[in-house]
């Protein structure tokens, strides 16, 4: 069955890349394959989240890394948000930037940016206000689809994990119209997403689909604590609270 899940996705993924590609609608960085593709009109898309009320109210944005959501990101520091940046492939854990001190957000907004202008956090210490994820594809149900590395998924089980979120935080990703399909795949450990926004809609989702608790620790590689020290020390709490 999970097999069988997998495959599903793959062409999935597959086939919105070939579509994008083939429609011309996929910016830099190319090709779209292996990617949270980056998208025409990623700008629009990431100025709708000034429609939602718990973007104007949200002290603190958490944003994927990818260059899809480069504009959320200098979008939520030039309005003042604080935003928690995932590192790449989690090495790093995650990295808080603080827009009062910054006078270039455009430049702190990038990956380089952001190890230049901002810090690691302790997630115990901070909450998270709205989540913005970047998706290969989404339904209409809640339903989303990344890149095939599980990052995006694992960073919001991470989160929910140390507390810093919970299951009233919305989860929002931006993607263009040809990423919104009828149905994706879902696993136990994959993360719905509340809200779609698209250069040209703004879509609240009807939920099909239940949000994971925190981490499933079993479907973890046994090497990944060496490779994500914040899953290690996660992992140590979670096993001091078991006695």
């Amino acid at each position: 069955m999970l097999t069988d899940v997998r495959l599903s996705k793959q062409r999935l993924r597959e086939r919105i890349w070939g579509e994008l590609e083939a429609k011309g609608v996929v910016s830099f960085p190319k090709p779209a394959h292996g990617r949270i593709p980056n998208f025409v009109g990623s700008d629009i898309a990431a100025e709708r989240l000034r429609s939602l009320p718990a973007y104007l109210s949200a002290d603190v944005v958490m944003a994927n890394p990818d260059a899809a959501q480069l504009a959320v990101r200098r979008l939520a520091l030039a309005d003042g948000k604080r935003l928690l940046m995932a590192s790449p492939r989690l090495r790093k854990g995650f990295i808080l930037l603080d827009p009062r001190g910054i006078r270039d957000v455009r430049r702190a907004a990038t990956i380089r940016g952001a190890f230049k202008y901002g810090r690691t956090v302790d997630l115990r210490k901070i909450k998270v206000d709205l989540v913005v994820e970047g998706s290969v594809a989404v339904d209409l149900r809640g339903g989303r689809l990344g890149k095939g590395g599980g990052f995006g998924d694992l960073e919001v089980a991470i989160l929910m994990e140390a507390g810093a979120m919970d299951d009233a935080t919305p989860v929002v990703t931006t993607v263009h119209e040809l990423q919104v399909v009828e149905s994706v795949p879902m696993a136990e450990h994959d993360v719905p997403v509340d809200f779609i926004l698209t250069p040209e809609r703004t879509i609240e989702v009807t939920h099909g689909h239940r949000r994971p608790r925190g981490i499933v620790w079993r479907l973890l590689p046994t090497d990944v604590f060496k490779r994500m020290p914040i899953l290690a020390e996660l992992r140590r709490e979670v096993d001091s609270r078991r006695g």
